[in-house]
């Protein structure tokens, strides 16, 4: 069911949001970011419904479970949304292979970056190509295979993340590419007024991670939520790389025991390398079921201790539950009024 009636665009904020919003079909230019064992077809289904833009999480779910979700989220809601692939999970081919039959609007490429193949294959399929990049070299890699956007994520984010903050960021990709093709910002942002700048300063849109999962309508379990209330922008700290031996890609979630069990995990790994026990892939495959398995553990289970708490730094800015209505109107307002505020600085 729609929710779109009492959610009107402001005049100051509908034509910086048009670019963004005609590009994914949506109202408005307000990605849920995937989080796996949290974007489930509901949610989805509940942003989309609300006029954002919702991401099925591919995770490394078994490829008939990921298609299944496809086609529940489509009963739920008749918007655009996307598919979100983790090029590192073991089941990542499989999961490309099958959207070929899926035919979903857009296609997300996260965890590390596409090829070039790999990205024409999305596209075959007829969707459109977003990329995340974290550098000037990966955006103009990701642009020159294809991709049809960009989303600028800065290490303040939650899950795997690059190692580049978003001011950064904003200042190296978005001020050079904010013309070429439509770049959303992701990474500590939370806010209707942080929101009403990255529009001013060229971001074709942004996404939200850690604050629709603070929604009334995220299945996570409760204490999931409890303890993202509870904690400080300075808990949510990222897993350091031990050795190049085993490259890894960055997580960002609270300090708990179970940030203390990937350490552990990645000096057995490296052991085991060393002694030639495992392969590289097999190792990095290992650690993304560590991460699969923790965040269910956490997210599902409601294990804080032991499980993965992945949160954004934006965490320490969450300090209620909302509805997605309410959230919505929450950004647009907010966004809003400092536009308002702005043009009354500038008068």
């Amino acid at each position: 069911m729609d929710n779109f009636s009492g959610q009107m665009s402001p005049d100051l904020l509908s034509p910086l949001m048009r670019r963004g919003a005609e590009f994914l079909g949506s109202r408005y230019p307000v990605i849920c970011g995937a989080m796996t064992w949290v974007s489930e077809p509901k949610l989805v289904s509940a942003v989309c419904n609300n006029g954002c833009f919702g991401c099925i999480a591919g995770g490394n779910a078994p490829t008939d479970i990921l298609a299944r979700q496809i086609e529940e989220t489509r009963s739920l809601t008749k918007h655009n949304f996307a598919v979100n692939l983790i090029t590192i999970a073991p089941s990542y081919k499989e999961h490309l292979a099958m959207l070929k039959d899926a035919h979903v609007p857009y296609i997300v490429f996260a965890g590390s970056f596409p090829k070039a193949n790999e990205i024409a294959e999305a596209k075959a399929t007829g969707a459109k190509v977003m990329c995340f990049a974290s550098t000037t070299s990966i955006a103009d890699r990701m642009i020159r295979f294809g991709a049809d956007a960009i989303i600028l994520e800065g290490s303040e984010a939650g899950g795997h993340i690059g190692h580049v903050s978003s001011m950064i960021l904003i200042q190296q990709l978005l001020f050079k590419y904010a013309d070429t093709v439509p770049i959303f910002v992701a990474g500590g942002v939370a806010t209707g007024k942080m929101m009403a700048h990255l529009l001013l300063m060229g971001a074709a849109g942004v996404q939200l991670g850690t604050r629709f999962v603070m929604t009334e309508e995220c299945s996570v379990h409760p204490k999931f939520k409890e303890v993202f209330l509870k904690a400080n922008a300075r808990d949510a700290v990222a897993t350091p790389q031990y050795d190049s031996k085993l490259p890894v890609v960055a997580v960002r979630a609270l300090k708990n025991k179970g940030m203390q069990k990937f350490g552990a995990l990645q000096l057995r790994l490296l052991r085991e390398l060393e002694a030639g026990t495992i392969h590289r892939q097999e190792a990095q495959e290992e650690v993304e079921r560590f991460w699969v398995g923790a965040l269910r553990k956490a997210a599902v289970d409601g294990d804080i201790d032991g499980g993965s708490l992945m949160a954004g730094q934006a965490v320490g800015l969450m300090d209620k539950i909302t509805t997605i209505p309410e959230l919505v109107e929450e950004l647009l307002s907010g966004a809003n009024a400092e536009l308002l505020a702005v043009k009354n600085r500038l008068a």
